[in-house]
């Protein structure tokens, strides 16, 4: 499977000294405590079965679906964090011994199910961790996050922002997961003589599955595997593994390709649907001779923007307006997991941090977050030139660590009427990002799809 992204925070707290002890999303040696925010194999790199390395965090519904993937996983040393709420984790500075306090609090991403966000706080300042996250603060589903987000900032104000940066660019403007499901159903519905091939991954677009199943009243075909892990979310009636009770397939996102749907429509007609927010950089199946859209120009531009909520279709009656059909037998609709740019501003503004670091990079050419947002930081960060970074070797490369003792004590605690201080200082943060770089992933997919198209 390929590795999409490779995300390790480090802080290390109290003194240029210490060694950071505390890592998120990183599974290597040498931290005692761990934090995971969502279950994608890209932040799982290095956790096993046999883990035995430390404390790992994580949110209760990750919990929940953690022993399917690591059957023998020792769950003693598993820990929950309860979204909203404030945990304490005590710590202790191997240089100077002494002890101070960690707090942190998860809150919901909506990235894909048990996906969190974790903001720290503590004698070093204040820092918010996105992890991968969709910021849709119009959407009913995301307005608990919302709320719970400007409460926790209320007496917080934020050092750094550590941003899920993948779509960190005016080119990626797309809807909302919403729009874009209904967009999927009209696709189906258009085709009734058809089977229908959906490529996901092994966690996320369960929504995009339930819109499907409820709207056209039809079972998702789901392999084994899924099938288990959509039980495990609450999903029983919906999905199922016999292929002839149901036209509608979601098939995982490796077996997604063009040789596959040649291969199905010798037998019956089939068209396939690629939910993603990365463009196809492939010629559109409508006899243009320009290549459409690529890493860094426009796809969604046919999309515009109410002054009220955001999403707005062109044509009132027609909701396929972003969609396109790069081939006869494969249509690519918009929908992301990861927040388009204009999300990404809009939660900057909220938010209001001295200093933002992206998450993830590209070894070819990399956003830096500050290029378009350092105009919105509380600490009037300067704009940065955009510019390409020489390739670098991944081996090397890392990115949470906070330090801490091996008897961790945790409870909840609102802190309400702690406010943390704007001076509060940052004594020594280091953040580093990677990504399979662009080109990489590019090669991955022409070799998986036989076209030019990034996955998501």
């Amino acid at each position: 499977m390929v590795r999409k992204k490779f995300k390790i925070v480090s802080v290390e707290c109290l003194s240029t000294m210490d060694i950071g002890l505390i890592s998120v999303d990183r599974w290597t040696q040498g931290s005692q405590v761990y934090f995971l925010t969502h279950l994608h194999s890209d932040c799982t790199q290095g956790l096993t079965s046999t883990w035995a390395r430390g404390l790992f965090f994580c949110s209760r519904l990750t919990a929940k679906l953690l022993p399917f993937k690591f059957p023998s996983l020792n769950l003693s040393l598993l820990r929950v964090l309860e979204i909203g709420y404030w945990h304490s984790i005590s710590l202790i500075s191997p240089s100077s011994r002494e002890n101070f306090v960690v707090q942190v609090m998860a809150i919901d991403a909506h990235h894909c199910p048990g996906a969190v966000m974790l903001l720290f706080r503590g004698e070093f300042g204040c820092l918010l961790y996105t992890g991968d996250f969709r910021w849709e603060a119009s959407e009913d589903t995301a307005k608990t996050g919302k709320t719970t987000l400007i409460k926790a900032l209320k007496d917080n104000v934020v050092d750094i922002l550590y941003l899920d940066n993948t779509f960190c660019n005016p080119s990626f403007d797309f809807p909302t997961r919403q729009v874009a499901a209904q967009q999927v159903v009209d696709i189906i519905a258009s085709h009734p003589n058809h089977d229908i091939i959906i490529g996901i991954d092994t966690l996320g677009k369960e929504e995009l599955l339930l819109h499907i199943s409820r709207v056209l009243n039809i079972k998702i075909w789901v392999w084994p595997e899924r099938l288990h892990t959509m039980h495990l979310l609450g999903f029983h009636d919906i999905f199922t593994t016999n292929t002839s009770l149901t036209r509608v397939r979601a098939v995982p996102r490796y077996s997604f390709s063009i040789e596959t749907l040649e291969g199905l429509n010798t037998m019956r007609p089939t068209i396939g649907i690629m939910p993603s927010g990365f463009p196809w950089v492939v010629k559109p199946h409508k006899g243009d001779d320009n290549l459409f859209g690529s890493l860094l120009t426009a796809r969604y531009n046919k999309r515009k923007r109410s002054a009220n909520d955001g999403a707005k279709i062109d044509k009132p009656n027609d909701n396929l307006g972003s969609v396109e059909q790069f081939h006869k037998y494969i249509y690519s609709v918009p929908l992301s997991d990861h927040s388009c740019f204009m999300e990404i501003e809009e939660f900057i503004k909220l938010v209001q941090p001295k200093n933002i670091k992206g998450t993830v990079s590209s070894s070819s050419c990399y956003v830096d977050p500050l290029y378009y947002f350092g105009r919105l930081c509380a600490g009037n960060q300067p704009s940065l030139r955009l510019h390409c970074r020489p390739e670098r070797k991944a081996e090397g490369e890392r990115v949470v660590s906070v330090q801490t003792k091996s008897n961790i004590g945790i409870s909840n605690s609102t802190m309400a009427n702690r406010r943390r201080k704007s001076s509060a200082k940052l004594d020594f943060v280091v953040v580093h990002g990677s990504k399979v770089n662009a080109l990489r992933r590019v090669q991955w997919v022409q070799r998986l799809y036989k076209v030019n198209a990034p996955v998501d």
